[in-house]
């Protein structure tokens, strides 16, 4: 088996002690076998099969980029600066209704790219054609968690013909790729999913032992519309529903009350927080350092392309650490070192990961980037904790590994091809809007 040894390395662990420090890593096949301070031991170097200079580079966990739309990069571009209702309805929508498999391939192989080419490592995807995006994770070498996102503003019998495509997408896939895909079950919210519609997909999570992820909370005209239809707000609607039953992870979650963040706490849901996207459709500011203190698991996601227009989890890192600040008018507020967690351990534990991926620990996947360092935003050396979450871009992404193979070598794809997948998305894109 291959043994990896990285030497003269800087690493940025994001364990307990947020260590940081020059030293080294070995990886044996898809696992961090050893890492630590200063020089290889001989033993260490006597094992290498290989072995990489690391001098110039900063070795850290890869993203984890909880909610998103991969195949939306297709509508990046497309109606910016509307309100959501106006963007989904009139715009969105109607697009993706020509959606092909085809579109979802290549427009997920689009999102695949960029985000391996800025740090990603492991994505929540919600969509349709989900086979075709599980095949993307698959080629690509990315970890995922997949879910068939269903829309039940339908008739009985194609509520039940989604239903049943989300299931069987789970049995499917669920552990596929060889263990670097997970699935999920999603009613795509409270306000687009009839209150037996969600019913029956807890109970589907509860019969395939599944976790749920759906979309609440996201406007203040959601929050007031579910009160209007079901005289309760999304939180008390969902909890009722028993979608809290199962492990939860709720995408923004802008618009809560003080009662909803501490049951949110109570019931162990995660949120995935979507500073960028919250911001671009005017829908609010997420009460962030408030769940936190609550124990809710906070994450980052991107959402979509055609929301954000980028899929650079570090401009969220940066987003979540100023935002919460400026808000609060509080500048200790979401520290460096907490976005930080934010985009790697609390994501890889928001989707069930906690202590396999998210951190630089022996026996945990080798699921690691390298940026490098050699750049004026990164001089002084004075705290990398501080320049990541405040300096770094996914552009000083230079290398990327998810359980243990590379995917990214110098800036190059190397299970992807970026070219046939440019050509192809803009292809796709020029078909929808003919």
């Amino acid at each position: 088996m291959t043994r990896l040894l990285i030497k003269n390395g800087t690493f940025v662990t994001m364990d307990e002690r947020l260590a940081q420090y020059q030293g080294w890593m070995a990886i044996e096949g898809s696992l961090i076998a050893a890492l630590g301070e200063g020089n290889a031991p001989e033993q260490e170097v006597a094992l290498a099969t290989e072995t990489m200079d690391g001098t110039g580079l900063l070795f850290m966990p890869g993203l984890t980029n909880t909610h998103g739309h991969a195949a939306m990069s297709l509508l990046r571009g497309l109606a910016d600066d509307l309100a959501l209702q106006d963007w989904l309805q009139n715009h969105m929508w109607p697009t993706e209704a020509k959606f092909t498999g085809d579109d979802v391939y290549w427009g997920s192989s689009l999102a695949a790219a960029e985000m391996i080419k800025s740090g990603t490592t492991t994505f929540v995807d919600m969509y349709d054609h989900m086979d075709r995006v599980a095949e993307v994770v698959e080629k690509s070498g990315l970890r995922a968690s997949l879910t068939r996102g269903v829309i039940g503003l339908c008739p009985e019998d194609v509520q039940k013909a989604k239903l049943a495509d989300a299931i069987q997408f789970a049995k499917d896939w669920h552990g596929g790729a060889d263990g670097r895909i997970s699935v999920m079950i999603s009613p795509h919210a409270p306000y687009t999913c009839p209150p037996d519609f969600i019913v029956k997909f807890v109970e589907a999570a509860h019969e395939l032992d599944l976790p749920m992820h759906t979309h609440m909370s996201e406007t203040l005209a959601e929050v007031e519309q579910n009160v209007r239809d079901y005289g309760c707000r999304p939180v008390e609607h969902l909890d009722r529903l028993g979608m809290f039953s199962r492990p939860t992870l709720l995408a923004h979650a802008v618009h809560l009350t003080d009662e909803e963040v501490a049951l949110l706490g109570e019931r162990k849901v995660a949120v995935s927080h979507n500073p960028v996207s919250n911001l671009k459709l005017a829908s609010g500011v997420a009460r962030v350092p408030d769940l936190l203190k609550a124990g809710v698991t906070v994450s980052l996601g991107t959402d979509s392309a055609a929301s954000n227009n980028n899929l650079d989890l570090f401009q969220e890192i940066a987003m979540a650490a100023l935002i919460h600040k400026g808000v609060s008018g509080d500048p200790t507020v979401i520290p460096a070192a907490e976005a930080l967690r934010m985009g790697t351990v609390y994501g890889a534990r928001s989707i069930g990961l906690d202590g396999i991926t998210g951190q630089l620990k022996a026996g945990m996947k080798a699921d690691f980037i390298a940026l490098s360092i050699h750049k004026p935003h990164f001089v002084p050396r004075t705290d990398y904790i501080s320049h990541l979450a405040y300096a770094a871009r996914g552009s000083d992404v230079v290398h990327v590994w998810v359980d243990g193979k590379q995917l990214l070598r110098n800036g190059q794809l190397l299970t992807l091809d970026e070219e046939k997948i440019l050509a192809e998305a803009e292809r796709s894109f020029r078909r929808l809007r003919g």
